[in-house]
């Protein structure tokens, strides 16, 4: 065990900085040793200044409690005793350091030398997983007991807890991980090393039993692939009966209730399989639509012996398929089935690349951590996917280095062919009978000739009222200012020692030469740097100076239509673009030349040269999809493409993006998805406006082939569980200036607030709008004891907000459109939404400018044609976040008063499931609240 003594601390303090006089106002040291919490002091401190409330908010320590408590100059001579000889040891070890340090230098002590351990950055290292590295989250995930987060003694027991918990896992792993993330450590943050170092040592001491899940190959530690079950049985009868099919579920699915909908559903999918043909089938909430679809997928795979694809819009509703309804399916199931959840290749770890990096010196901190991260993770990971792990934003682009892109070499030269998680993937999916994936592989499939899913007839397409979104963005083209920089400065002129100068090294040991001499070369890749900077600062000049005219707004998108594509100041843009496109082709086809020779010559490599040519392989496959792109975007006019710029005017160029995307995709889908395939079930809780399937049949290319379609209403009761309000003391949002709308709205929503306890979502359809209402709503001093949470402004991703509102009590979650979806919010978490808005798209967003001008054209209304069933179908998509199970209760206040007072407000109404809709004022509404949530 660990010879030293650990002394694990936590500050709770007035503020964040010390300089600025903030002080500490409770202090707590956990002493750990022989691996044993021995004793545990903590004391309250007199700061000498009033404690402000948000402190007192989020601690609950109040000036009472520490009126009476020592100075800290009077507890010093303690800390200083219990420090003696021990290593520091806190969660975020740089800000109670720092504090102790001033602390102790303003009364008078000397500061303390010893070692310290940060807990945050080995909880990185230990779990590479974790979905977060707060403390609260990790005791949580480790169900550890923290029953005062934000107190200081309970902070730091359970931050020794965590401590001994890594320590022990550690100490699990193979002799061969821990010298590597020994040799690592020297790099980090915190004093870690001496503590690698000493399970190192230990573990030297014995011979090491293995654990049998693992293997070691060429000095890495991996976790052995499971083999896939033996070929199982087909099914002879295609589907169970119900009641059997009831029966397993009553037993196996929590908080199950019997859904006629679901039966009629599966029957339904059931017999397009079998007829070979193409369904439609809007599912309302609670008809629990993915077991409707998983279940006769399973049994049509089995008793077919036909592979069904499954395809979800995002990878976290690919992982909960899998992770949840597959599992409650495998119990259930009357026979074993295979499945596997596919993504791109660039999701997959290449081992090779990988190993060579490892041999690397590296100090740069990002890189060194990853690579930690990396080697434990091996020890745990089935798939490679690097989507389990929680990288930090530097580590994120030093796996762009590691990502699978296939190979230059014969695959036959890698010696982790063996081990390839990509591979494997592959072959998983080969013999699988349900294979998960998302849109954006789906349509990948489209877009590239080499195919990663394996051929298959039958198709279900979950979340379907995104696939015409998800065929735009994948049929067009994104490329911004900073990803263009990073991606082509790899490969450097030679003084840069990147990798033309990392593979010139590798040519001359081997006497290869290049067609262009080598100063050739480096002058041609430095004019094109040269170029680049050239033409992105025409671009740019143009986008500001149009940017510029729009008063008042800093991000924006600026569509550029054919007017503008024939005027005097677009002729830069396209003769710079030229340029760079030249030159980037001369790059190519001279370096493609180079990795061609050496494969073709046979010349034998060193493992870390091989490596170094699969890394340059990977980087012309970049470099060529982005000469492509720049050709598509400025050179070759797509027709039926529309292009535009976006950016924020505070920070150009680096917020410049480019993006061209298809106006239409009805034509792709329908040729390439619903000819070639023999069945596809199209489904999601939205996809009808008015009970119509018009609109979305038309977008994704269905129109006209008379395909069947069925609408199944949710079975809850929502004229019980549900009511709508619609605010009648908030001005009509045309009539006034935003910022007195915003106002008005978010007096109104502090109200509401207070009366429904928290437990609110409110939804925005502009960022701009969210930002200042919450600020509004935050700074007005009413909501002290509420949790206000922003998509964009509190730190974390759409799950991690999430997960956060559900943990407190009365929280309020401000979200822009992509929380209209996806968020599973069921129970009194959320008991009412509010939406500030319909939520129709900017008029002035590209693609919506370019849809109109077409329907235009074709003497159609853009409005009636495009943006109303658009905006409806989001509309339902709001709404469908308030009731989950059939036990919740919700209202849905809506503060847009055109649902009420135009023609089309009440399309709105007649698309959601009927439910009680009032008219009235803040008062009606809290005393309609009060009396019935």
């Amino acid at each position: 065990m660990y010879p030293f003594k650990l002394v694990v601390v936590d500050l709770e303090t007035t503020g964040n900085s010390p300089k600025k006089g903030e002080k500490i106002i409770q202090l707590s040291a956990v002493i750990i040793e022989g691996g044993k919490i021995i004793e545990q002091f903590t004391s309250f401190v007199s700061p000498g200044k009033p404690i402000p409330a948000f402190i007192e908010e989020l601690t609950g320590i109040n000036d009472e409690m520490v009126k009476d408590a020592p100075s800290f100059h009077e507890i010093a001579p303690k800390i200083l005793e219990l420090l003696n000889h021990g290593v520091f040891v806190a969660h975020n070890v740089q800000f109670d350091l720092s504090f102790l340090q001033a602390e102790l230098e303003e009364a008078g002590y000397n500061h303390f030398t010893g070692p310290a351990f940060d807990t945050v950055e080995l909880a990185k290292v230990v779990l590479p997983s974790a979905d977060s590295f707060k403390l609260t989250e990790l005791s949580n995930s480790l169900d550890l007991s923290h029953v005062r987060p934000h107190q200081a003694d309970s902070d730091a027991y359970v931050t020794a807890e965590i401590l001994l918990y890594f320590i022990e896992e550690l100490s699990k792993l193979p002799l061969v991980t821990l010298e590597k993330l020994c040799n690592l450590s020297n790099h980090l943050k915190s004093d870690l090393t001496l503590l690698f170092d000493n399970i190192v040592s230990e573990k030297q001491k014995h011979v090491e039993d293995l654990s049998h899940e693992l293997e070691v190959y060429r000095g890495i530690a991996l976790r052995k692939k499971t083999h896939s079950l033996n070929d199982v049985e087909p099914v002879d009868e295609f589907m169970m009966v119900e009641s059997k099919i009831e029966e397993h579920l009553s037993q196996h699915v929590p908080f199950y209730e019997k859904r006629e909908q679901q039966m009629e559903m599966m029957e339904e999918i059931g017999q397009a399989f079998q007829e070979s043909k193409h369904v439609v089938i809007e599912a309302g909430t609670g008809v629990g639509k993915s077991l409707g679809y998983l279940w006769p997928s399973v049994m049509f795979a089995k008793s077919a012996r036909e592979k069904v694809v499954i395809s979800t819009y995002t990878i976290q509703l690919q992982e909960q398929l899998l992770h949840k309804e597959i599992k409650v399916l495998e119990k259930i199931s009357p026979v074993p089935f295979k499945t596997v959840l596919l993504k791109g290749k660039n999701h997959y770890i290449n081992l090779f690349k990988f190993e060579q990096s490892l041999r690397e010196k590296e100090s740069q901190y990002d890189v060194v951590l990853t690579k930690m991260q990396i080697l434990v993770w091996l020890t745990r990971t089935e798939s490679g996917d690097m989507d389990e792990l929680n990288l930090t934003s530097g580590g994120q682009l030093f796996w762009n280095r590691l990502k699978h892109d296939g190979w230059h070499l014969t695959h036959t030269k890698d010696p982790w062919i063996g081990k390839d998680f990509y591979l494997s993937a592959r072959k998983k999916a080969q013999e699988a009978d349900i294979i998960i994936t998302n849109h954006s592989m789906l349509l990948m499939d489209i877009v590239k000739e080499s195919s990663m899913l394996p051929n298959y007839d039958y198709l279900v397409i979950d979340e379907a009222h995104h696939l015409e979104k998800s065929a735009r963005q994948h049929l067009g083209v994104v490329m911004d200012y900073l990803s263009i920089k990073f991606s082509t400065s790899q490969l450097g002129i030679l003084d840069q020692k990147q990798l033309f100068y990392r593979l010139q090294q590798l040519l001359s040991s081997h006497s290869v030469e290049m067609k262009a001499h080598s100063f050739e070369m480096d002058a041609r890749i430095g004019q094109f740097y040269m170029d680049l900077e050239e033409a992105m600062n025409v671009l740019t000049s143009v986008f500001y100076k149009k940017a510029k005219k729009r008063t008042g707004i800093q991000k924006i998108q600026l569509r550029i239509t054919d007017e503008m594509k024939k005027s005097s100041y677009w002729q830069p843009v396209i003769m710079s673009m030229e340029r760079v496109i030249s030159g980037m082709k001369y790059v190519e086809n001279e370096f493609q030349k180079v990795l061609d020779t050496i494969k073709e010559k046979n010349i034998k490599l060193l493992d870390k040269e091989k490596a170094l040519v699969e890394e340059f392989y990977s980087f012309l496959v970049d470099w060529s999809e982005l000469r492509m792109n720049f050709q598509t975007v400025f050179i070759r006019d797509k027709k039926n493409h529309v292009l535009w710029l976006d950016g924020d005017t505070r920070s150009l160029p680096n917020s410049l993006s480019i993006q061209a995307q298809p106006i239409t995709v009805d034509g792709n889908l329908k040729d390439e998805i619903f000819a070639k395939k023999k069945s596809v079930v199209l489904t999601s809780a939205t996809l009808t406006v008015s009970g119509s399937f018009n609109y979305f049949m038309n977008e994704v290319g269905l129109g006209g082939m008379g395909v069947k379609q069925l609408q199944l209403t949710s079975p809850f009761d929502y004229k019980e569980v549900s009511r709508l309000f619609v605010p009648t003391d908030v001005p009509e949002i045309q009539q006034v200036h935003n910022d007195e709308y915003i106002e008005a709205i978010s007096s109104h929503l502090i109200g509401v607030a207070q009366a429904t306890k928290g437990r609110m979502l409110i939804l925005f359809t502009s960022y701009d709008m969210l930002r200042k209402t919450y600020e509004l709503m935050k700074e007005s001093g009413l909501l002290e004891e509420y949790v206000l949470m922003a998509q964009g402004i509190t730190s974390g991703s759409r799950t991690r907000l999430t997960k956060n509102f559900q943990r407190f009590d009365k929280a309020i979650l401000f979200g822009t459109s992509s929380f209209w979806e996806g968020v599973d919010i069921p129970g009194e978490d959320l008991s009412c939404l509010a939406m500030v808005r319909l939520p129709f798209s900017p008029p002035d967003e590209p693609v919506n400018q370019a849809k109109s001008d077409i329907l235009k054209a074709e003497g159609k209304n853009p409005f009636s044609a495009h943006s109303l069933p658009e905006a409806i179908i989001r509309f339902k998509q709001g709404v469908g976040r308030l009731i989950r199970r059939s036990s919740d209760r919700g209202i849905v206040i809506v503060y847009d008063r055109r649902i009420m007072t135009t023609r089309y407000g009440n399309a709105f109404l007649k698309s959601i499931p009927s439910m009680e809709v009032k008219e009235g004022d803040l008062f009606d509404l809290v005393s309609w609240i009060e009396d019935w949530l």
